[in-house]
């Protein structure tokens, strides 16, 4: 994708531009009144968001994120995608699907006062359907404002049904892993991944004290990070879910994995929005499903 190209057809004066990226990455920077974000194109991922006011970002970014063709980035708000988690059907296909790793076609931007509309998308290709054999548009609507609100939308143009699990892996940026807490979630059932996915029954405020990897069943639509040791709370409400996710890694897969700094697991927490388990989505020929997160910054 052509820098030169993308602003001539797509930039917005004093509000959005297209720049090279780490690793010649073409990436969206918006700037308003009311918030800066930097969007990548590989991916179609959020990598940064910060609204007015903030010093500190809501999202985490690792220093170490791959920026390359095929690797997924390490932070920021990662988009899972037509599974969620390892692959369904044991092909050894990419777990969380085949779009977190590749560019993304930008389909729009829009200028809404201070609100930065970007819209990007993806279709099948024979290239996919070799990966998964389904006829799709799949298209993310981006509103960077005084939150900041990202929609996922599977359009099925094939003939048959088909299914889908899906998620916005986001990463949050924390001052301390041992001072947050994720509230909304209480007396929700959850599977216990590094348990041998054993159910058991959330009880009182989630707290990270060791690796956590847990989907919670039946959740509402609202959950806040308190995050004692920054002073604020991130809240996110989401539509299309039954099911959220809370990772992280701690200190061994912290140290294990490349693309993060090995004390990277006090900084960072997940807490994704997800079809997930067996919220399976089933999307019908000809309609379309949304997936919806809003992020939010409260101050007490």
């Amino acid at each position: 994708m052509n820098i030169e190209q993308l602003n001539t057809d797509h930039a917005i004066a004093g509000q959005l531009k297209f720049i090279e990226g780490k690793g010649g990455i073409p990436m969206i920077q918006v700037n308003t009144a009311k918030a800066s974000a930097l969007i990548s194109l590989h991916a179609g991922q959020v990598l940064s968001y910060k609204p007015a006011g903030e010093t500190e970002d809501v999202l985490f970014l690792s220093e170490k994120a791959y920026y390359q063709s095929g690797k997924a980035i390490k932070g920021g708000a990662p988009v899972c995608w037509p599974w969620f988690g390892p692959d369904p059907e044991d092909k050894g296909r990419p777990g969380h699907g085949f779009v977190r790793n590749r560019p993304w076609n930008v389909i729009s931007t829009e200028a809404v006062g201070d609100d930065i509309k970007v819209t990007l998308g993806l279709q099948d290709t024979s290239e996919t359907r070799e990966i998964w054999p389904q006829s799709f548009v799949l298209t993310q609507e981006i509103l960077v404002s005084d939150s900041l609100n990202l929609s996922l939308i599977t359009r099925n143009t094939g003939d048959a049904t088909f299914p889908i699990t899906q998620a916005f892996h986001t990463y949050f940026k924390v001052g301390d892993i041992n001072k947050a807490k994720v509230l909304g979630l209480e007396d929700c059932q959850y599977i216990d991944k590094v348990n041998n996915s054993e159910e058991k029954k959330q009880s009182g405020a989630v707290t990270i004290h060791s690796e956590v990897d847990r989907i919670y069943l039946g959740v509402g639509n609202t959950m806040i990070i308190d995050d004692a040791a920054l002073g604020r709370c991130i809240q996110i409400i989401s539509q299309g879910n039954k099911t959220a996710v809370v990772w992280n890694p701690w200190e061994k897969i912290s140290t294990d994995m490349a693309d993060l700094e090995d004390a990277d697991y006090q900084r960072l927490l997940c807490v994704e929005t997800t079809n997930a388990a067996d919220d399976v989505v089933q999307v019908a020929p000809g309609s379309e499903c949304r997936l919806v997160a809003n992020y939010s910054v409260i101050r007490s």
